[in-house]
């Protein structure tokens, strides 16, 4: 069965303890945004998927509550950084399931100052993190360092990339300054500076070669999808405003994460790689026939690995890529118009479907400044270590 997203909301994404909000505040301002966008009451809505990463048990009843007091099913997700996205699966496989016609994606976060430790629920026990195996396999070749656990693996895949690919450090601040860019037209974003590559390059140092400027912050923040069946698009007369969730695939770590020995492949590279595969074939699309990408940035190595995943370039080619402007405006691909997670933000529950709603906007042709000039086929991939890849992909 067909589905569609018929509503998008989302918050400004803001620095943890800017704004004095409860998650309720947010998933209500987010949640009822894409039900005013549909022209949907909550009472039509069936189910709710609604994922958080730092909050407690039945956290999402608790912040849909604001919305109605209808009785559905609210389903609690936590997938670490993929969070988001995962609740947008979840919604969609409810509705092409036939389980139900109206479903509510929602993600939240409110979040701490500072980096992040070894995982949503390991905090700085390593030994006891879901991502253990992970920051393992970085020891192993690197030894543990004492900059931030996150930053760390993803540092070392950049050097990694470095040495195999002879990708230089003026590439990876190319995707910052390409990012810091773009968020400028997006008055959601948490960042709205332009920064050139020199003054990212100079910024502190996290782990290098990464410096503040590349790594995505903590944020508070919610974003809301609202998926439906084609029969209640066709009930309602939402056509003019229903975007196709055209393929999506999730996929966890296999062997080949931890096999190599290499962080490169240990922070998703070949799980991205295959969930965008799945993709492909159940679409018939390829990268080919995609307008605007919203990618999973975290830091401005893993835009990088991701264009290899994506099929955007060969393994080791997408330093080049970014620096030859093929992936803003003017360029093969817009990647990340909205300024992606490094500077729009990234509260962890709400990234992916803040990636959704800015590929609605784009494709409906309402992204204003940031529009993509004639886009009609949008992919969104969002990761989470330990670990899950999900790849979506979006058409009008």
């Amino acid at each position: 069965m067909k589905t569609y997203i018929v509503g998008v909301g989302m918050t400004k994404f803001e620095k943890p303890e800017t704004r004095d909000w409860s998650c309720g505040d947010m998933a209500k301002e987010a949640g009822g945004a894409a039900l005013a966008d549909a022209g949907i009451p909550y009472e039509r809505v069936q189910q709710v998927a609604a994922g958080y990463c730092f909050q407690p048990s039945t956290a999402g009843q608790r912040a849909v509550y604001g919305l109605g007091l209808t009785g559905v099913p609210v389903y609690n997700v936590n997938n670490n950084c993929a969070t988001g996205s995962t609740a947008l699966m979840m919604a969609r496989q409810f509705v092409a399931g036939g389980a139900a016609d109206c479903v509510l994606a929602l993600g939240f976060e409110k979040m701490s100052r500072g980096a992040l430790g070894g995982g949503s629920a390991g905090g700085a026990d390593l030994k006891s993190s879901p991502v253990a195996r992970h920051y393992g396999v970085m020891a192993a070749r690197h030894g543990f360092a004492a900059t931030p656990p996150t930053a760390q693996i993803f540092g070392n895949a950049a050097r990694e990339h470095m040495e195999r690919y002879g990708t230089t450090e003026a590439q990876l601040a190319a995707v910052a300054a390409k990012n810091h860019r773009h968020s400028a037209r997006n008055p959601r974003a948490q960042f709205r500076d332009v920064h050139t590559a020199e003054e990212i390059l100079a910024a502190k140092t996290v782990h290098a070669p990464l410096t503040r400027l590349q790594c995505s912050p903590t944020s508070d923040g919610a974003a809301a999808a609202l998926v439906v069946s084609e029969r209640f698009v066709e009930a309602h007369g939402l056509g003019e405003r229903s975007v196709e969730i055209v393929a999506q695939a999730m996929t966890t770590d296999t062997e080949e994460s931890f096999a190599s020995g290499s962080c490169i492949d240990v922070v998703g590279r070949p799980m991205s790689r295959e969930a965008a595969l799945q993709v492909y074939e159940t679409s018939g699309l390829g990268i080919e026939d995609v307008d605007v990408v919203e990618l999973h940035d975290c830091f401005s190595i893993n835009e990088l690995l991701t264009y290899e995943a994506l099929g955007m370039c060969e393994d080791g080619a997408s330093g080049k890529l970014v620096e030859s402007g093929a992936t803003t405006y003017g360029g093969r691909w817009v990647v990340n118009p909205s300024g992606g997670l490094i500077s729009k933000g990234h509260p962890l529950g709400a990234t992916g479907l803040a990636q959704a709603a800015e590929l609605v906007w784009q494709l409906r042709g309402e992204a204003g400044e940031r529009q993509v000039a004639g886009a009609s086929v949008g992919l969104a991939h969002n990761i989470g270590l330990g670990g899950a890849a999900v790849v979506t992909l979006l058409r009008r």
